[in-house]
């Protein structure tokens, strides 16, 4: 029988030991997606009391070609700790992590809750809940994964693989901002390494908040909501630097020491 503690238990001591990841083995590993979450949601029940309350949602696995690769046909979701959200210009030790990896997202404030409705959320409910807008980098602590070989329902339970942000100087959004389509620009060091375009991240905060209204626990106000990465995930090295903006939202910075 599925034990969602035991999974939880089982990657709170890989997490510890700073373990290899590898897909959970399949005696313990959960079902379908309503094991996976439940796995992730006693994970995070045994980190909160280290890292501070979940102040923050992530979205994974946008891309379809990621998406493909693990077998399934929507996104995953994952939780955001307090103690986990850096502001710009942040300084990261890598020897905190096991393997930390970068991606560049639009990440959005909610100014109001999207609680349990009598229908679904859409993205226009999404786009009104919003109250600010900041570029922001996600810290994915993979454990050296093999992304090909990787299953989405033992990434889920791994919290999605969230090891923090690091969020610019947030503004409010300009009614008529278009979010989907924003360009943003990657610099290594002071270099251009990588653009790309924001995509369709209302949508995914739409989505989010449905999956967290599914699960019994509804997106509140000020939390902070990462919408997918707009470039390929990047590696840091300590001493370099990376920079992300995005065009009419602002940038973020980050150093790896």
């Amino acid at each position: 029988m599925f034990s969602a503690q035991e999974v939880a238990r089982y990657l709170d001591e890989a997490h510890r030991s700073r373990a290899h990841y590898q897909n959970l083995p399949d005696a313990i590993a959960p079902g379908n997606f309503d094991e996976a979450y439940a796995a992730q949601e006693a994970l995070c029940a045994l980190w909160e009391p280290r890292l501070g309350r979940i102040v923050g949602r992530k979205i994974a696995v946008t891309t379809k070609v990621m998406q493909e690769l693990m077998g399934i046909n929507h996104p995953c979701g994952g939780a955001i700790f307090a103690s986990r959200i850096h502001q710009s210009p942040a300084s990261i030790l890598k020897a905190d992590y096991i393997n930390v990896r970068v991606e560049c997202e639009l990440a959005v404030r909610l100014a109001c809750d999207l609680p349990k409705a009598s229908a679904p959320h859409t993205p226009a409910h999404a786009r009104a809940a919003i109250g600010e807008v900041m570029a922001a980098f996600e810290l994915i602590e993979d454990r050296g994964a093999d992304y090909k070989t990787s299953k989405a329902l033992s990434l889920i339970a791994d919290n999605a693989w969230n090891g923090g942000i690091v969020i610019g100087p947030a503004k409010p959004p300009l009614a008529r901002l278009d979010l989907n389509g924003i360009t943003g620009s990657l610099m290594r060091n002071g270099k251009l390494e990588a653009t790309g375009k924001t995509d369709d991240p209302i949508g995914a905060l739409a989505w989010l908040a449905n999956l967290a209204v599914e699960r019994g626990r509804p997106m509140t106000a000020g939390m902070v909501v990462i919408t997918g990465s707009v470039v390929a995930t990047v590696d840091i090295a300590p001493g370099e630097r990376l920079d992300f903006a995005l065009d009419g939202i602002g940038e973020t910075s980050m150093t790896a020491i």
